[in-house]
């Protein structure tokens, strides 16, 4: 394959940060190059210069192939303008069900899709593609592997996703403590190369650290005879020449002992394998249950018309784990600020006055880019400062991003800003649209665990079925103008156990009501049964 360009020793610098250092690698025609590492570490960053948007540091881009077309479909842009469609845009748009009305009115993966299309409609030598699979439904990531698979020209791309990964790259390239590792094949060799390569390190670090200990020991013993020899030379009763000489060639023996061992470690020394990367974080709440959280009902809702769905009823109590799911441009963001206020329908969207509700956006840039993390988490005391200072070093964000602006932050970073909120407020439900965006592997893992684990409500819009398998278990689904609940096997025998109660409580309320119609206040058994019947109503509340 023919070579196209290479990096040279790049290196680039934010602010006092280094991003990464003395970079080399080469692409050649054909290549379809993953590029991953975790967040912040700089994979767009790479783009931007490979797409000559930022200038290196240092180093520099060899061109081997003058006059290559590159084009770059950014992760997230405010605008967008849909005019001036080619005509191979136009069939890819109507391919991938994007309709070509306000870009400010799609959804997440239209948006997407629309830059998407005009990308690949260019036929560039080089595309650079900046986590394309973020918002995509199962039927549009097809389509995308589709797309990869037959272009004629080179891509390079972002991704976390890593069966998108193993699907379509030929190359990987790896960013880990600001240095670029290459590996020719897909994202599932890399790794398994890479966890071989981190083994054999460890057993030669753990093999020259047991040498090193092995010399040290011989020159600890070899200093404590030359001491004991320089102190003998100063006493009368031995022969202080023979002594002195005795010290002077321990001493040099030391000497040269440790002469070797530092000329061995300058030809061969084994660094330690470095820790993996690991985020850590939990999401407490204030446990309510058995009381209704939301009721939907005879919901529909239009945009001129195209029907999103209509006559939906839902209701979901406190302490549900729902999953809102559908194709793109079904309508699940839509549903959501309904649900919250934020957009208008026909039917009724009841939420109790009670929530104490977090809402986390699928958007990036709704936040206040200008300020840093000490403005936006504002705390008056030390204690507090360290708090959130402590929470930042555990979703992986480096000292010094305490005091950077927002806006310098990758989207990973800028999404893991917003959780931070939810983090560190006790919030009864959390609605969360596309929360995995953007994140990298272990901050998806993360949250994860931390959902499963969270004792409020949660609703949450996602592609991603792994994910909401682990931390949702029902869902309501969008499709085809539907708006409907899902059940899985136990949630149905849960409803009926608890259907077949509630009319159990209500036969005996009735029989209690029964024989206290007959009775007055002041007979005997007036005031049990009384208490009884209260206790009953109570029980039956609980079960709605």
């Amino acid at each position: 394959m023919t070579e196209l360009f290479k990096l040279v020793n790049i290196s680039y610098e934010v602010l006092d940060a280094t991003i990464f250092e003395k970079i080399n690698a080469s692409v050649r025609q054909g290549e379809v190059i993953g590029i991953i590492g975790k967040n912040g570490a700089g994979k767009s960053t790479l783009l931007q210069l490979i797409n000559q948007d930022i200038a290196p540091t240092n180093g520099h881009l060899k061109w081997i192939k003058e006059n290559l077309v590159i084009r770059m479909v950014e992760q997230e842009t405010e605008n967008y303008d849909l005019a001036e469609e080619n005509s191979t845009e136009m069939k890819l748009l109507e391919k991938w069900q994007v309709p070509t009305n306000d870009f400010q009115n799609m959804s997440g993966g239209e948006k997407l899709k629309a830059r998407l299309a005009r990308g690949f409609a260019v036929e560039a030598d080089i595309l650079l593609l900046d986590e394309p699979t973020n918002h995509l439904d199962e039927r549009s990531m097809k389509l995308l592997q589709q797309q990869i698979k037959k272009y004629k020209g080179t891509i390079l791309l972002v991704s976390h996703d890593r069966y998108f990964l193993d699907s379509v790259t030929t190359k990987i390239w790896s960013i880990e403590s600001r240095k670029l590792i290459e590996h020719k094949g897909n994202y599932s060799s890399y790794m398994e190369a890479r966890e071989q390569k981190r083994l054999t390190q460890q057993r030669e670090y753990d093999k020259q650290q047991k040498k090193i200990k092995q010399v040290e020991g011989q020159m600890k013993e070899i200093t404590s005879w030359a001491q004991k020899a320089h102190a003998q030379s100063t006493k009368q009763e031995f022969p202080k020449e023979y002594y002195r000489a005795k010290a002077k060639r321990m001493d040099a023996q030391v000497k040269s002992k440790q002469k070797r061992l530092e000329k061995e470690l300058e030809r061969n020394k084994v660094e330690r394998v470095e820790e993996e990367y690991t985020v850590s974080f939990s999401i407490e709440a204030n446990k309510k249950k058995g009381k209704r959280f939301l009721e939907i009902k005879d919901l529909s809702k239009k945009f001129g018309s195209r029907v999103l769905f209509e006559k939906g009823n839902i209701t979901i109590q406190y302490g549900e784990k729902v999953a809102i799911i559908g194709p793109n441009g079904s309508g699940k963001t839509t549903l959501l600020n309904i649900i919250l206020g934020k957009e208008k329908a026909d039917g009724e969207a009841w939420i109790s006055p009670t929530a104490n509700m977090g809402y986390l956006t699928q958007e990036v840039f709704d936040l206040p880019l200008e300020e840093t993390p000490e403005q936006l988490f504002f705390t008056e005391t030390f204690a507090a400062r360290g708090k959130v200072q402590t929470l930042m070093k555990h979703l992986g964000f480096m000292p010094s991003q305490w005091k950077e602006p927002i806006k310098n932050m990758s989207m990973g970073e800028r999404v893991k800003c917003k959780l931070m909120a939810y983090i560190l407020e006790e919030k009864d439900v959390l609605i969360l649209d596309e929360p995995t965006n953007h994140l990298d592997l272990p901050s998806r893992e993360q949250l994860e665990e931390t959902l499963s684990q969270y004792n409020g409500t949660l609703l949450i819009v996602s592609h991603d079925r792994y994910f909401l398998e682990k931390t949702t278990t029902s869902k309501i689904v969008l499709a085809e103008g539907f708006l409907k609940r899902q059940w899985t096997e136990s949630e149905k025998q849960e409803r009926d156990n608890k259907e077949e109660l509630r009319l159990k409580l209500e036969t005996e309320r009735q029989e209690v009501l029964g024989k206290l119609s007959f009775m007055t206040p002041k007979d005997k058994k007036y005031a049990e049964l009384d208490r009884k019947f209260l206790d009953l109503t109570k029980r039956m509340k609980e079960l709605e």
